[in-house]
């Protein structure tokens, strides 16, 4: 005899029944268990003991001498601090925006069907396979002046050609971007063409139909639908920026002088190099603020939607 259908929307136990409706049996019930203690484990009680360290004076060792706001204090008072979270948002917002246009128009082109379409695939998809500290290094000697890009191209004629980001502070945060793009552009290709493929036929036809172009088509009907796919993939670019210290310290250690410094860095020098967990620790959580100011928005509207 069948199960019968429970309405979670009707439901204000909606996170119990749905426990319920994803397994039921003893043993699903303890591998979510599980997954639920693992997530608090390993996030929620880690993201706590950071902010507690962060109002101390913990330096080598944890300490639990409470000192207030004071090392947000001095973290903001630092320059060195303020250049790094400054290009937190000039690496993060072009890299977010060009990786998910980028993405999205690969997993466009794609989508036509194209011939060869599982080796363009596997092309596109190739750098996400290199961790950040190769990827690193390929864009360091590409873009070296001495020997990368601009002397190959000097090389075949075009002796006024200048492409030298990697040597001036105010582009070389910017070089970041290209390589970062490189690396993530895949994954956004990814999971916006399995949202794609994934479009009821019966919209194509009715859509080709009423003869509108193809590209109104993706523009004014696909494209809002995979909003939420989009937003997945905007989700993974965040967390990206904040996680970019291999990225950074292969490609350009934070020079020129400090000015490719990302806050990545600045917590790992804080951590390892100065022994100071309470001002490492302090930049950890205005990281973490920093993420969810820019996501907290879109989650809040999209839940006000979904239960009006």
């Amino acid at each position: 005899m069948p199960a019968p259908a429970i309405d979670l929307k009707a439901s204000s136990m909606r996170p119990f029944l749905t426990l319920q409706f994803l397994g039921g049996t003893p043993a699903s019930r303890i591998v979510v268990g599980l997954a639920i203690a693992v997530a608090l484990t390993c996030y929620v009680m880690t993201i706590a003991w950071t902010l507690a360290m962060s109002f101390t004076s913990s330096t080598f060792l944890p300490d639990w001498d409470f000192v207030g706001i004071e090392r947000y204090v001095d973290l903001f008072g630092s320059s060195r601090w303020s250049v790094a979270f400054a290009n937190m948002f000039l690496f993060g917002i072009p890299f977010i925006f060009l990786a998910l246009a980028l993405g999205t128009f690969l997993a466009i082109l794609i989508d036509q069907k194209v011939q060869g379409e599982a080796v363009f695939r596997t092309i596109v998809l190739y750098p996400l396979a290199l961790s950040f500290i190769v990827v690193g290094l390929i864009w360091q000697w590409v873009l070296e002046p001495n020997f990368g890009l601009q002397t190959a191209v000097r090389a075949m004629g075009w002796e006024t050609f200048r492409f030298d980001w990697m040597a001036r502070s105010d582009r070389v945060i910017y070089t970041l971007v290209l390589a970062a793009v490189w690396h993530s552009s895949g994954i956004v290709m990814a999971i916006m063409l399995a949202g794609l493929r994934g479009v009821d036929g019966e919209i194509w036809k009715a859509a080709r139909i009423d003869g509108i172009p193809t590209w109104r088509i993706y523009v004014s009907i696909i494209l809002p639908m995979l909003r939420p796919m989009a937003m997945t993939c905007v989700t993974l670019l965040a967390i990206s920026v904040v996680k970019s210290y291999e990225l950074v310290v292969a490609m350009t250690d934070g020079g020129p002088g400090n000015s490719s410094d990302l806050p990545s860095r600045f917590v790992m020098q804080a951590l390892l190099e100065r022994a100071n967990i309470g001002t490492g620790s302090a930049a950890a959580i205005i990281m973490m603020l920093s993420v969810l100011v820019i996501l907290l928005p879109y989650f809040v509207i999209e839940l006000r939607s979904r239960r009006r």
